[in-house]
């Protein structure tokens, strides 16, 4: 009796962990996480062109590496909490690591002797006396901003993997707490980025890079206690090593087996069964693609067991082994087919500040800055996100029984669409834009067009919505069909997606500049021909968009037949295994 009795307190322990109180401190660190970051990567271009004397060139492209840098770096975070450390412990370390590189950047800042004489208010034609920046002080700059993209590469990668780890994606109720869960992730992120690029941007233009700097590390610093405060309430996952090694293994053990038949009867392959299942080992059936990876599974017959290591890790693995290798297979090319997305993005993000740049920008006697017109899309999304998960999905939910309301690949299909729509509705912007110039002669004036930049707005607008389905459905996809043991890597994939996006997003310019004799290089939006740009952008994503249809098809859904609590846990790994019939 005494120990059943302790066996129901403890899950009784369990059940009161995790859930939406415990996602709630997830939700304002993300929000506090986007907004120091955020901030950042919309303003740093000023800083380092009239700080530390970068050409206008080097300074977009070196805030692009930042970005693209933060969002790659993800897969050493992912790495680090799949493998060794808890979510928790990555968040907590990887926060301490942005508190550091923003700490430096604003001491940098704030000492004149650690960067050059700024040349922000020296006239044009004086430029080239303005001093470049030392290597002293270019160490010191560089080591801020890394130390920012590495710290908050760690952070993306655990921190919404923590927050869904309070949910139970195999309990029907649950699952949809977890669909949701990724909509309202995305909704203080918004928060977090519209503060970013309204406050912190004023207070970089009005204070000083120093305060922007020193309360973004403030702001990280006290987002780390908040964090900590809701550990009681946590549901912890447990380290199952390396999904990398375990995936290698599979590769190279099928490589090995290469010349074995494969077995007529499939329960013939290695398999943990059920009966021998330790905790948290996660069961997954075998699905018909990419057989070849099967031999991976093939048990070697006495005779060559005993004149080879046929039974290593490295020559024998798992169905569910095998079967999770084929999870990351068949999720590269959906990753991939999201690339393009992303890159329009991007160029979106820099061209339409640029045209805000030549717009009227008044809001009564209020002008807008232009790093700030991002706030317009990021508004519309606070209303969007509670309408499709209050409204949208539940209606959706009683006519197909999906917890999500529609499948994540539908999700990212249409948010695909979308951002075609997005390209053709900027190019038919900037045709506007273009003329009014012409019929005011203003196409060489340095002043504000008779337009309003709300024009912006209807692209920002279906862009908006694009992302909303997008990358929440990216998220909720990916978290969904990895295992347990590579939550954090799936997450790290998802913004991949993002870095890959901004790095060829210089290259995309750079390449159509070449190709079409200099469609964007006059340095004068008046005179290049952006809409060109945007419309060969929305053909290519009607392209894109067809590859994705073909991969969306052809991907097969994870089939899982265990329901494990063992990889998440209170404080160490406990729980039970309860079989579940597909």
């Amino acid at each position: 009796m005494g120990i059943c009795r302790n066996v129901k307190t403890e899950e009784n322990q369990l059940q009161k962990k995790g859930g939406t109180r415990a996602a709630l401190f997830v939700y304002v660190v993300a929000g506090v996480d986007t907004m120091a970051f955020i901030s950042k990567g919309v303003s740093l271009v000023t800083y380092f062109s009239g700080y530390m004397n970068f050409s206008l060139t080097k300074s977009a492209n070196t805030v692009t590496n930042f970005m693209g840098t933060a969002f790659l770096l993800s897969l050493f975070g992912a790495f680090l909490s799949d493998t060794y450390f808890s979510r928790f412990k990555t968040c907590v370390l990887f926060s301490i690591i942005q508190v550091l590189g923003y700490a430096l950047l604003g001491v940098q800042a704030h000492f004149s002797q650690l960067r050059p004489f700024p040349c922000k208010d020296v006239p044009l034609s004086q430029n080239d006396r303005c001093e470049s920046a030392d290597a002293g002080q270019l160490a010191i700059l560089y080591g801020g901003v890394y130390l920012i993209a590495l710290g908050n590469s760690g952070v993306k990668a655990a921190l919404p993997s923590l927050g869904a780890d309070q949910f139970d994606e195999k309990d029907p109720k649950g699952a949809a707490k977890l669909s949701s869960y990724f909509n309202w992730l995305l909704f203080f992120i918004t928060i977090g980025a519209m503060l970013g690029v309204t406050l912190f941007v004023w207070i970089g233009d009005n204070q000083g890079w120093d305060w922007s700097f020193g309360i973004s590390s403030v702001a990280v610093g006290l987002s780390i206690l908040l964090l900590t405060m809701g550990k009681q309430f946590y549901r912890y996952n447990v380290p199952k090593g390396s999904p990398l090694m375990r995936i290698s293994q599979v590769l190279v053990a099928a490589f090995r087996n290469r010349n074995l038949p494969l077995p007529q009867n499939k329960e013939d392959l290695h398999q943990i069964r059920s009966g021998e299942a330790e905790n948290g080992i996660e069961i997954i059936q075998r699905t018909d693609q990419f057989k070849c990876l099967d031999r991976a599974a093939i048990p070697r017959n006495n005779q060559e067991a005993s004149t080879s290591n046929a039974h290593g890790p490295w020559s024998l693995c798992t169905i569910s082994q095998v079967e999770e290798t084929k999870i990351v297979v068949r999720m590269l090319p959906i990753i991939l087919s999201t690339v393009f997305m992303n890159t329009c993005m991007a160029q979106l993000q820099t061209f339409t500040i640029q045209q805000s740049m030549t717009m009227n920008r008044k809001i009564g006697n209020f002008e807008l800055p232009a790093p700030s017109i991002p706030v317009i899309p990021q508004i519309f999304q606070l209303i969007m996100i509670p309408v499709y998960d209050r409204i949208f999905v539940p209606i959706a939910r009683k006519f197909t029984g999906i917890p999500s309301g529609i499948r994540q690949l539908q999700r990212i299909g249409v948010g695909l669409i979308l951002s075609i729509v997005s390209m053709a509705v900027s190019a038919v912007v900037e045709s506007r834009r273009k003329s009014v110039a012409i019929e005011h002669n203003m196409v060489d004036s340095a002043n504000q067009l008779p337009m309003s930049v709300f024009w912006l707005g209807f692209q920002f607008v279906i862009f908006a919505t694009a992302e909303i389905l997008t990358l929440v459905g990216l998220l909720d996809f990916f978290y969904a069909e990895s295992t347990s043991g590579m939550k954090s890597l799936s997450m790290a994939i998802t913004w991949c997606s993002l870095a890959f996006g901004y790095f060829t997003s210089s290259v995309v310019v750079s390449v159509i500049n070449k190709v079409s004799g200099g469609w964007l290089a006059n340095n004068n939006l008046n005179r290049d021909k952006l809409d060109y740009f945007y419309w060969l952008l929305a053909a290519v994503s009607v392209l894109n968009f067809g590859f994705y249809l073909l991969c969306a098809s052809w991907y097969k859904y994870k089939k899982p037949e265990l329901n494990q609590e063992g990889p998440i846990s209170d404080e160490k790994p406990k729980g039970k295994t309860e079989m579940r019939v597909v």
